[in-house]
């Protein structure tokens, strides 16, 4: 009743919607980095939104199934495949004892995620199953995944409704990277042709990006005196400006506090593309009103409810 990890790729972790409730005491989020492509891949196999996923970053595993069981894979195209044949993506696919899922490389974005019908036996810390790497908590061993490392599944099994469980075109995210903001905390840090120079440009994404933040280069954002504040709160999807004047986007590892202006805030609703940007990829940013970014939040929940009401009947 597990899948042994034949090769790890560069970072395979076990991740679920984050660890809430703990950054008062300095324990971060955590969690995945593309929540609505977790959650579309554990209803189509049948499980709870929030249910732990293995997030695969760039280079995919190699694993080796010791049990029948049913899985999805969403997010970024890594090419996977099964026993070397091309494997879909975006539908539910039951995998048989002594098969061996791979994958190739990123066609599409960076990140995907594989969900397992009833779970992976991976004990909760504080109420997550989320893997907190700087901490050594949670998920396998607190630690990304290694060679011979095994897995048990919690419940495996075959969902109802198996063969109608995939995604029309319409779900799968394309790989556009214009990413809605609301503006602050600090955004009065910043003059009035800083916040015109944010919103206007493109920014690439560096080779400085991972867990914790995701650094961008393009032009500089002027601040009216410089990058610094008392320290506060940080949220996923959080634009720092250092007083360089370089933006960078705080991600699920992100530290709990931070000392830097924050000039605007990533909306829930499009944290699926910032969990897929990898280095050389192109980043816009337009504004909105707190009332489209809940709106937008909103409709992204109706749809996932569409989704597992026409999947479960």
């Amino acid at each position: 009743m597990s899948i042994t990890v034949l090769n790890p790729g560069l970072m395979t972790t076990v991740q679920d919607m984050g660890r809430v409730g703990y950054q008062q005491f300095g324990v971060s989020v955590s969690g995945v980095m593309d929540p609505r492509s977790a959650a579309i891949a554990n209803i189509l196999v049948g499980n709870p939104e929030d249910e732990a996923v293995l997030e695969c970053t760039m280079m995919g595993p190699q694993l080796l199934f010791n049990q029948a069981e049913t899985i999805a894979i969403t997010g970024g195209n890594l090419m996977p495949t099964l026993d070397g044949q091309p494997m879909p993506t975006y539908r539910a696919v039951t995998v048989q004892a002594g098969q061996v899922l791979r994958f190739q490389a990123p066609k599409t974005g960076c990140r995907c995620f594989i969900a397992f019908t009833g779970g992976l036996d991976i004990p909760e810390v504080m109420g997550s199953r989320s893997t907190y790497m700087k901490a050594k908590i949670g998920g396998f061993q607190g630690r990304k995944l290694q060679k011979d490392d095994v897995i048990g599944f919690r419940a495996p099994g075959v969902p109802k409704n198996l063969n109608i469980r995939f995604i029309s075109p319409e779900f799968v995210p394309r790989p556009v990277y214009t990413l809605r903001v609301v503006m602050g905390p600090q955004d009065d840090a910043f003059t009035q042709q800083g916040v015109d120079t944010f919103l206007s440009e493109t920014y690439s994404v560096t080779n400085e990006f991972d867990r914790m933040g995701c650094r961008l280069d393009g032009p500089v954002i002027q601040h009216v005196k410089d990058g610094n504040i008392i320290s506060d709160g940080i949220a996923f999807g959080a634009i720092q400006v250092p007083s360089e004047g370089k933006p960078i986007i705080m991600l699920g590892d992100r530290q709990t506090t931070g000392g830097y202006t924050k000039i605007a805030t990533v909306i829930s609703a499009d944290f699926r593309l910032l969990g897929q940007l990898k280095a050389g990829d192109k980043v816009k940013f337009e504004k909105v009103s707190i009332g489209q970014a809940q709106e937008a939040l909103l409709n992204q929940r109706a749809a996932m409810k569409t989704l597992r009401h026409a999947l479960d009947g």
